[in-house]
Order: C-alpha cells, then structure tokens, then sequence
C-alpha cells in the first residue's frame, strides 16, 4: 500500500528536536494555538451565537463558551453534514465526516473533520515515529498490517463520512505524507479496503507469510484486531499453507473479484515456503511467540493497548514472544491528543505526551470514590477546568478539546491520570472513559474497575485450570429487585470446574471494592454478582452484530457495559449462556 521516500528526507532527530522546542514553554505555545483557531473562527456562528465577538484570549473564551458534549454540538454538525456550508462550526470548509465506532455509547457520532485534523494527526504520527525508530530503528522492509478501511456513505449533503482512520486512508495527501515515516503494507489497497472483514483478515495473514522475511513491523489499530488476527491464524494455518503450495488463493476464503486479482497477482507455487510455514506452526508450544517463528525479521508489535484494549496485552505478548509490545499514540474520532514519545515503556505503563500546538485542552479536575489510584467517576461539582500545565502529577482529570474542526470545550469523555512531565507538557496515562460503566443505585463502578475485577478472578481461573478469559462484558440487571451485577466470561475451553469457577464469582463479587457497592452488598440493596460462562465464539457473534449494523471492524471495541437497551446483545448474551453462578461473597 505505502512506499517510502529516501531516508535522507525525514530526520527524525530534527523532528525531535521541534518537539523539544514545543514543549519548553507549553502555556505559551497554548495561548497562540487558542488564538490561532478563534482568530480563523471568529465569525462562526457558534462562537458568534455566544457572544465571544471576535475575542481571542483565554479568559473570554471560558467566559463566553460553556463546557460541551456531543449532544450540545450535534445539531450544528448535522446542518453541515445535511449541507450547510455557511460558517456554522468553522470559516475552513469541513471536507467529510468522521464516524465513532458507535460501540461505547450504542450510537455512532458524526464529527467534523478537515485538512487541519489531517495535517495534525499526521504531526503526531511523525513525531511518535521518530522517537520510536530512535529506539527501534527500522530502515527497509515491509509492515504487517491488520488494518481494514470502512465502507463510506454520502451524507444528504454530499459529504463522505466514514471512521477517522479511513478519513486519513483515503486523503489524497496521506501516502506522500506517510511514506517516509511508515514501512510498505504487505497487503495491496484491495485487500484492504475489501467488502469482507474475514475475507481481508484472511488475505492479510496470507500476504504476511508471502513477505514473512521482509516483515520489520507488526501493526494493528486496535489490540482486539491483533489478538483476532493470530486466533484466527491458529484455525487457518493449513489452509493458508495449502494456498501457497499452490498458489491460488482458496476460493471459499477470498471470493470477492477485486480482492481475488490483487492477492492472486503475489501468489506462485511455493512449496518450499509452505512446508517451511507448516513446520514452524506445527512446532510451536500453544501458539507461543508465533509472530517472531513467522516472521523472524521483525522488529516490534505496535497497537493500541490502553483502556478496553488493555485485556488483551497478556495474549498479544504471548503471541509476541520476546518482541516488543508498543503501545500506539492517544487520539480519538474527534482529534489527537498525545505521542508515545516513550516506546520501550511496558504498555501498562504507557503515558502519552501532549502535543501542545495540536489543540487547545483544558482538564477537569476528577477524584477517586476511594481516594485513590481507582477510575474516578465523579466530578466536583464546583472545579473548573485548568489549563494543561496547571495539571497536579498524580492526580485525575477529565480531558476538553478545542480543535481545529470546529469543537469548542468539547469534553472527550476520557479521564486520564497525569503521570509527569516532559518539559513543560503533562504526559497522561489513558484511565478509563468518564461514564459509569456499572450502576445499580449509590455504587460506582468504571470500565477499569470491571477490568480490574476480572482480572482478579481470572488469576484463579489460570492458576487452577490454566484457562484464560479470552474476552468479558458485563451487565447491571435491574430487572429484579434487588439489582445486581452480571458478568460475562467467554473462556479458552468450553469446561470448566464448577468448584473453580464458583471461587471466581466469589472473586469477582469481592473484586469490586468501591464503598458504595460494599455497603450496598452488605445490606443486600444490591443482590449476589451473577457470573454467565458463554459458549465459544460468542463475542464473534457480538461484533458481527455490531458490524451488521455499519460499525467499522476498524473501530470495534466490546462494550464493557451492556446496557439494557441494548435488548439485541444482551439476546446473544442470554442465548449463548452455558453456565450461571451466583456469588456467595457476602454470605
């Protein structure tokens, strides 16, 4: 898909030292970047509706611009996606719409986005590129990438909406801009941009193995699209190796013409590579370090590892073997926030570090229902926002963007635990998303707390039956009274003890410490916690639903909270139960 220029053209050392600069004064680099977008704004209707008149500083700005969500901005972003192309949000045209993946809130969000969200990303994609080729240098090959562009729409206005990632694919600009600071895709245009996830997943485990020797690099936008692709490595393997003995690509696997030509154009009969491909697979003990027997040229294993995606680093560095394990830059639909300028950090550890010029952010001061290192949930109710180098190491906050795009104090949803500095910009660790995931009545439980519990419990599991969690929800059912939790397992065997798995309901129930979910434990406000084993491949049949829907592959992330309305997952859910047990935690 991508080549790459001569390396003469991109100093990584000259990008650093740009970002060194930037950091050095972070406020003052700040002020400008605020000014810069409300001096090209000013006439938008947005801000003129609320009074700021052309005023630049950041006083008047927090004066005259309230804090926003996305339901405050909603109409304003639909007139322009139904065509409006007066000013409403931005004087600089928005040339399509971004989509969220829709699986976090249960509906998918349009966002602005333009050529100024363009060129920005691509900053911090160069600038996290330079510190991790400083620390992993790469200078030829080609990457293995799971990566899957989303079908588009025309929205009535006749703008193209899609995810932000396909957004960056498929502007004009992106395979010059890309080509010095990324490796050649194994896999042509065609594969990825196929009608057919499965399909493509196939083709791309193909075109790896074709190109095994050349491989430097192993990336996935998302660390469930890379724990999928080699679980999926381990039921094809055969059929990928029949496929290069042969060289034709298996009909029943790749049907769709386009995508047939492009991969069939790689293929010649290879049967030395096949039996060499077949060896190393039969060889390995449970799929261990598959990615370096596979391809032994590369290098590292990029993604992203944080918040939801966090479950799955135990199996990425399983697969991994002895490689590195990078956790990818923080950004989002709605615009980039941080670099990981700091690439031999462990993920768990991985801090992201703020590029100053990129947006204008502001934090919402968080804390803890306990005080401590646990997801906060809740907001004081009286702090304000403080500017981004007014952050306290150590401390919770809310992240708000102003951007480029036309969002103004738009908060992110995201909470973050600022872990230092560098310069003088935070670096933040990715926490948790601010809504609460589990909630019955005064309990308040988050993603990472749901994580966190799981984790506890699943430790039993290994230990006693050396059985993983491949993937969980969970669920808060009021439908009785007294509510309680509901815990979803789909595990790597169909059996389990039942002695076993009734210490890790008793775990999980335990394993939830926030004061308000033990109190209301003890005094059975909220009943038993409920643990469902799931039949394998269910969580399959969740994203497949979700996919159904027009969610991109892309973007997939497993709600970690199904909400009651969402009567069709929790349909999967019940339907696929093939075990239920109730905590005896609490006597």
């Amino acid at each position: 898909m991508l080549g790459r220029k001569k390396k003469s053209e991109f100093s990584g050392e000259e990008v650093i030292a740009e970002f060194e600069r930037l950091t050095l004064d972070a406020a003052a680099v700040q002020r400008e970047t605020l000014r810069r977008i409300l001096d090209e704004n000013a006439a938008v209707e947005y801000l003129q509706r609320l009074g700021l008149a052309g005023r630049t500083d950041a006083d008047a700005f927090r004066a005259c611009v309230p804090l926003a969500t996305h339901g405050d901005l909603e109409p304003y972003i639909g007139r322009v996606a139904d065509g409006d192309t007066s000013p409403v949000l931005t004087a600089k045209p928005v040339t399509s719409i971004s989509l969220s993946s829709g699986t976090t809130q249960g509906k998918r969000k349009y966002l602005p986005f333009n050529d100024d969200l363009f060129k920005l990303t691509m900053l911090v994609y160069r600038t996290s590129f330079a510190f991790r080729n400083r620390a992993f240098p790469v200078d030829d090959g080609k990457a293995l990438q799971f990566v899957y562009g989303s079908r588009p729409f025309t929205t009535k206005g006749g703008l193209t909406a899609t995810t932000a990632t396909t957004n960056l694919y498929r502007n004009e600009e992106y395979k010059a801009a890309v080509r010095d600071i990324q490796l050649p895709c194994c896999s042509p245009d065609e594969v990825i941009f196929g009608p057919d996830f499965a399909e493509s997943l196939y083709c791309h485990l193909l075109c790896g193995l074709l190109f095994a020797g050349e491989v430097r690099t192993v990336f996935a936008m998302f660390g469930h699209n890379l724990a999928l692709a080699f679980e999926t490595l381990e039921r094809v393997w055969q059929e990928l190796c029949h496929d290069i003995r042969r060289g034709v690509p298996s009909p029943a696997r790749v049907a769709d013409p386009a995508v047939r030509r492009a991969v069939s154009a790689l293929l010649a009969p290879n049967p030395a590579l096949a039996d060499e491909v077949a060896r190393r697979c039969a060889g390995l003990t449970n799929w261990y370090g598959v990615i370096p027997a596979l391809w032994p040229n590369a290098k590292y294993v990029h993604t992203i590892v944080t918040g939801s995606m966090e479950h799955y680093v135990r199996k990425l560095r399983h697969y991994a073997g002895g490689l590195p394990l990078i956790a990818m830059d923080y950004g989002a639909s709605e615009g980039m926030v941080g670099a990981n300028v700091e690439p031999e950090m462990p993920p768990e550890s991985a801090t992201f570090t703020v590029l100053p010029n990129i947006a204008y952010f502001e934090f919402i001061p968080l804390k803890t229902s306990d005080g401590g290192d646990a997801c906060p949930v809740t907001s004081y109710a009286e702090a304000e926002p403080v500017g981004l180098t007014e952050v306290t190491v150590g401390e919770h906050y809310e992240v708000v963007m102003t951007t480029f795009a036309g969002l103004y104090r738009y908060r992110l949803g995201d909470v973050v635990k600022v872990a230092g500095f560098h310069n003088s910009t935070p670096k933040l660790k990715f926490a948790c998303r601010g809504m609460l995931t589990l909630s019955i009545n005064v309990d308040k439980n988050s993603e990472q707390d749901v994580q966190l519990a799981v984790d506890s419990a699943a430790k039993i599991l290994a230990a006693a039956e050396r059985l993983e969690v491949l993937d969980y929800t969970s669920h808060a059912d009021v439908s009785s009274d007294p509510g309680h939790y509901v815990i979803f397992w789909e595990l790597s065997a169909a059996e389990a003890d039942d002695d076993v798995l009734q210490n890790c309901c008793d775990e999980l129930d335990r394993g939830f410490v926030d004061a308000g979910y033990v109190s209301s434990r003890k005094t059975n406000a909220i009943g038993p916690l409920e643990l469902r084993v799931l039949q394998p491949g269910t969580f399959q049949k969740v994203m497949d639903h979700y996919l159904s829907l027009g969610a991109p592959v892309n973007q997939f992330k497993l709600p970690r909270c199904v909400a009651g309305s969402n009567s069709s997952v929790l349909r999967i859910l019940s339907s696929s139960t093939v075990k239920v047990l109730f905590s005896t935690a609490y006597g």
